[in-house]
């Protein structure tokens, strides 16, 4: 889509820049322009993807799925790794349009302000690159309609936590004296929270106790009890803002130290923002004999993303339930605004099967329940 010169100036200059942009520094690369593995014919065209983070657990799922759908296009796309940084991303985005990108896909880190998405799409305009933002969401108005050439592709923040209330709930009054360990008729948890500000963050860390407790009140039980009464917030976040699995695991061994069945007050439920949260959880709790499988005392713990880790442990007992956030649709459907660039069509062609926001370039892609007796 370049001209031959534009090529071999972008190539010369991206051999340059690869020492600053390794996993250690400002991002992780992987050189473009061909199918590399005979999938497909390959591509001149350019495509950037920028993650907020290789080491998120679901976010690694859906960069292998693009990759994979990419190369059957004939395209090698450009793999950044932000490292939780805006700053690093921003860069990383500045350096890819001097590169010579054709497009430019972009998971954005800072989701608390519209700052850094607005700034990315005020350079891709300049350009006259089409960009793509997904998984974390971005504002209307000042990001995705201030450019025809813009859309996000993403989920709607608030169903993942209105099913995982709803299975929490469900669960809950099927199992409730199995549950609630030191028979006080009240549910004890602790909810692990991803990031403060951000959209799905904040959904899933309100509604997933909302719902639970209105099927609880519905059968006549009590609402669900945080551990910690004093706590001013009902929620431990992971101040680094990257839901991690290390986060989670910390925070539940030191509360299992004085939250535990010899105190009569062991937490007794775990809601967790996405799976890579919950496993760090579990994994404290099977350190002192929890969650271990049959024979075991099982804590229900409750995720997000539904990763194959998280499935193999919801199979094997050790974890309750999670919420399919499809990493495979997120990316084909991506892949089919990518196709459209690459076809001289319109950002949004080809998109009437998707739901889509009314006014904005947004496309939904659906949130599923997932438990021991789900199909993969």
């Amino acid at each position: 889509m370049k001209k031959k010169l534009a090529l071999i100036l972008a190539s010369a200059m991206m051999l340059g820049l690869f020492a600053g942009c390794g996993g250690s520094g400002d991002g992780d690369t992987t050189s473009g322009g061909s199918s590399s593995d005979g999938s497909g014919a390959a591509s001149d065209m350019r495509v950037d993807v920028f993650y907020y983070d290789f080491s998120d657990v679901y976010i690694s799922t859906v960069r292998a799925a693009m990759d994979e759908q990419l190369g059957e296009m004939g395209i090698k796309p450009e793999n950044w790794d932000a490292q939780g940084s805006q700053p690093t991303q921003t860069d990383q985005v500045n350096t890819a349009i001097t590169a010579g990108s054709d497009l430019l896909i972009v998971n954005i880190v800072e989701t608390a302000t519209s700052s850094p998405a607005q700034d990315i799409v005020n350079a891709a305009k300049s350009a006259d690159i089409p960009v793509i933002f997904f998984n974390r969401e971005v504002a209307d108005n000042e990001v995705i309609n201030s450019y025809e050439k813009c859309a996000f592709v993403g989920t709607n923040a608030p169903d993942a936590g209105h099913m995982q209330g709803e299975m929490i709930g469900n669960y809950l009054i099927e199992n409730y004296d199995k549950v609630d360990l030191n028979g006080d008729g009240t549910i004890s948890y602790v909810m692990f929270k991803g990031q403060e500000g951000n959209a799905e963050a904040e959904a899933r860390t309100q509604y997933a106790v909302e719902d639970a407790n209105k099927i609880l009140t519905a059968a006549g039980k009590p609402e669900l009890a945080y551990y910690d009464s004093t706590a001013s917030t009902k929620y431990l976040v992971d101040t680094a803002g990257k839901w991690s699995s290390q986060a989670a695991n910390d925070y539940m061994t030191t509360l299992l130290g004085s939250y535990n069945e010899d105190n009569n007050n062991m937490v007794e439920l775990v809601i967790c923002n996405n799976d890579g949260m919950a496993e760090g959880a579990i994994s404290a709790l099977q350190n002192v004999g929890y969650n271990k499988g049959e024979g075991s005392t099982i804590i229900p713990v409750f995720g997000v993303d539904a990763t194959d880790s998280a499935k193999a442990l919801i199979k094997a007992g050790n974890m309750t339930g999670s919420i399919k956030q499809d990493a495979v649709g997120m990316a084909s459907t991506i892949n089919t605004l990518v196709k459209n660039v690459m076809d001289g069509s319109d950002l949004m062609a080809n998109t009437d099967s998707f739901t889509v926001d009314e006014g904005v370039s947004k496309i939904r892609v659906p949130y599923a329940m997932y438990d021991a007796n789900s199909q993969d």
